[in-house]
């Protein structure tokens, strides 16, 4: 679905010009009001003949509609199968959003890689380019899970199978430009994506996406643990975090009890202890994948601080729901996929050396038992040499002090009007808008080229390339989750 560079040129001058003499129209009929009125209708008609349209595609169902400003926002579902390889065997029902704009403008594709949230919100491509947004809820996440469930069909493709089913299905309706889009494991989504039906989407913008080619060698997250931030701070984070380990018992009588109040059970894990062990050593992974350098002031210092004031610290970062049955149910996917395909994070802390009694477990640990799971090594390495050698319109953007960048997705020789930007300063949640100024602009005007709607200003130059849609603070909501460390 590439297109050839003139014929894009030329289509995103053409496009450009259309959007500047649509928005001297729009500022002409604001003193009209009869003008305005009609205008009014006409987009009611259309909008009502959007839910036709896309109700109208087999397979699709509504399960509601949402009203939003300037959109219309459906929440719906798309029969899926439970195998691609094998559609005989059964269907289940796929949860997905669509934020519908208008059929004339491009569409992003996002993928959170987890479930879909239900709320109208919008991708930062999505406010880049002006456009509507698909939204999917990964298969097997409830309630997109087949009944009964076969974890065998939980893979990498399998995933890319269900996207490509929809693309097809809705590009009838949303005839312009596709973008791919995602964060963290939506990141990786999207590159999945891009690596098994290349031919679908016109570009992709991967935010943090990890990329642990060989599972077994992690090196890299040691280096990163190493230097990350400054010194003081590293220090600090250790230091509460060893400490955790040193009041064990008096740390593990309060999870008990938050435990027996919450009614947390640690069946998946095995006992209390491994789930308490588990969270404090997510502590100082949790600390900078979601803090910035300036959030150390508020640790508090291990030598001085009570028992409670270390329980607090470890539970705002870390979350002590997390290892239990509850806290871990929701997200079993994830880890049935990080101990099958993704691969998971294994790091040396030499400061809690004769305290640490697991280590950092596997994600076998983290599934319940009766669920089988087989390592299959080629699957990253697969995709990782598919990206340096054919990765064309791509946009990996990583922030600098977020160790799931530690392992990030490298370009070869052979791609094409590809990048990797990093951002400075930056945690899990980096984005465009955070990259360095000269950065920033490029990366906007590729996006807005990929997309077809590159004003003709900034064909001229980067520095021109602006988002198209004003800002919208709820629409425009990152809901980043407090995640363990294993969860990307």
């Amino acid at each position: 679905m590439r297109k050839t560079l003139g014929w894009l040129l030329s289509l995103v001058v053409l496009i450009g010009t259309m959007g500047a003499a649509g928005f001297t129209a729009q500022a002409a009929t604001a003193a009209e009001p009869a003008a305005a009125t009609d205008a009014t209708a006409a987009t009611a008609a259309t909008a009502a003949d959007i839910k036709d349209q896309i109700l109208a595609i087999p397979g699709m169902t509504l399960i509601e509609e949402k009203p939003y400003p300037g959109y219309r926002f459906f929440v719906l579902n798309y029969e899926q199968p439970v195998d691609h390889r094998a559609p005989w065997k059964g269907t289940f029902k796929q949860r997905l959003t669509l934020l519908h704009k208008d059929v004339s403008r491009p569409t992003v594709f996002f993928t959170s890689g987890y479930n879909v949230n239900t709320a109208p919100r919008r991708s930062e491509p999505t406010t880049i380019v002006d456009g509507n947004q698909v939204s999917l809820e990964y298969r097997f996440f409830t309630p997109s899970r087949p009944d009964p469930a076969n974890w065998a069909n939980l893979d990498i493709w399998q995933a890319a199978s269900d996207q490509h089913r929809i693309f097809t299905a809705l590009k009838k309706v949303y005839k312009k430009n596709w973008l791919a889009t995602g964060g963290s494991k939506g990141g990786m989504t999207a590159t999945y994506y891009e690596r098994f039906y290349p031919r679908d989407m016109d570009g992709v913008v991967a935010y943090v996406a990890p990329n642990d080619v060989v599972n077994k060698e992690d090196s890299a997250y040691d280096r990163f643990f190493a230097k990350v931030g400054t010194k003081e701070c590293r220090d600090k984070l250790n230091a509460v975090q060893r400490e955790a380990l040193v009041r064990r018992v008096p740390l593990e009588a309060l999870y008990a009890t938050a435990a027996a109040e919450a009614g947390w059970t640690f069946t998946t894990v095995g006992d209390l202890d491994k789930a308490y062990e588990a969270v404090v050593l997510d502590y100082v992974w949790a600390f900078w994948q979601y803090s910035l350098l300036a959030d150390c002031a508020s640790v508090p210092v291990a030598a001085t601080a009570t028992d409670q004031e270390i329980w607090n610290t470890v539970d705002a970062i870390s979350g002590f729901s997390a290892y239990a049955d509850q806290g871990l149910e929701t997200y079993t996917p994830y880890y049935y996929q990080a101990g099958t395909q993704l691969g998971s994070p294994d790091i040396k802390q030499s400061h809690l050396d004769g305290l640490s009694r697991y280590g950092y477990q596997p994600p076998r640990n983290f599934v319940p038992r009766d669920i089988p799971m087989t390592f299959q090594p080629a699957a990253m390495r697969d995709v990782d040499d598919w990206v340096k050698k054919n990765a064309n319109q791509m946009l990996f953007v990583y922030g600098q002090n977020d160790p799931w960048g530690a392992e990030p997705f490298h370009l070869g020789y052979g791609v094409r009007d590809s990048y990797v930007m990093i951002a400075p300063g930056a945690n899990h949640g980096a984005s465009v808008s955070k990259l360095m100024e000269s950065e920033k602009a490029l990366a906007t005007a590729k996006i807005l080229q990929w997309a077809g709607v590159a004003p003709a200003a900034a064909l001229t130059g980067p520095a021109a390339a602006a988002p198209l849609a004003a800002p919208d603070a709820q629409l425009d909501q990152r809901d980043l989750e407090r995640e363990p460390m294993l969860r990307p």
